[in-house]
């Protein structure tokens, strides 16, 4: 149960539902609540298909490459101390979000379902590290199908958060949604650092 937690606010908050609101919103700003809708249910379900495959796939892709899990469990955690740290300090970087070109083209597009929503605000690396972590861990089937339950219930909380980014983006405003980010980035930054020590100690103490 400790280590579903776990991994569920890992995930959690490496998507970021309320912050990728706050972005959705400034990207679709100018558009219809219909084409808002549109926008959010296309990201969501492209980003699913993203995360479930790399979910199923990537244990089959790290033997393929033959990266250990130990060794993973490491790279994994420091890319998500990194992410924590932009967290922390409020600051957007190419890790978790767009860069200033990114988002200057995504504006100017008609769909922004694909590219930047589900990838990369959605299914970004941080993202896609953590459903392959949880790949590795996951064992026996019952733990399998709730890693599965695990994926599917923060990206409907996202689709959700994105439904209502207008109002999410209003009651928060700029100053609430960095404190957010920074709390959770805390959290994340502890969770990042369990990983890393989790890796060495089975690379190299069992």
């Amino acid at each position: 149960m400790e280590q579903r937690l776990q991994t569920f606010i890992t995930l959690f908050i490496v998507i970021d539902p309320i912050g990728i609101a706050t972005l959705f919103m400034a990207l679709v700003h100018a558009g219809s609540k219909d084409f808002q809708k549109k926008m959010a249910l296309r990201g969501t379900i492209t980003a699913s298909a993203i995360l479930f495959i790399f979910f199923f796939m990537g244990d089959r892709l790290l033997k393929l490459l033959g990266i250990g899990i130990p060794a993973f469990r490491i790279a994994g955690g420091t890319l998500l101390f990194l992410i924590a740290i932009d967290m922390v300090f409020a600051r957007q970087s190419g890790i978790r979000s767009t860069t200033a070109k990114e988002q200057e083209e995504a504006i100017h597009k008609n769909d922004i379902s694909v590219f930047p929503l589900a990838f990369p605000l959605i299914a970004g690396p941080g993202a896609l590290t953590t459903v392959l972590l949880m790949a590795a861990a996951a064992g026996p089937v019952e733990n399998t199908a709730a890693m599965v339950l695990i994926i599917a219930f923060v990206l409907a909380l996202t689709l959700l958060s994105l439904l209502f980014a207008a109002k999410i983006s209003h009651l928060l405003g700029e100053t609430g949604a960095n404190m957010i980010s920074r709390l959770l980035g805390l959290i994340l930054s502890a969770l990042a650092i369990q990983y890393i020590i989790d890796g060495i100690k089975a690379a190299f103490f069992l």
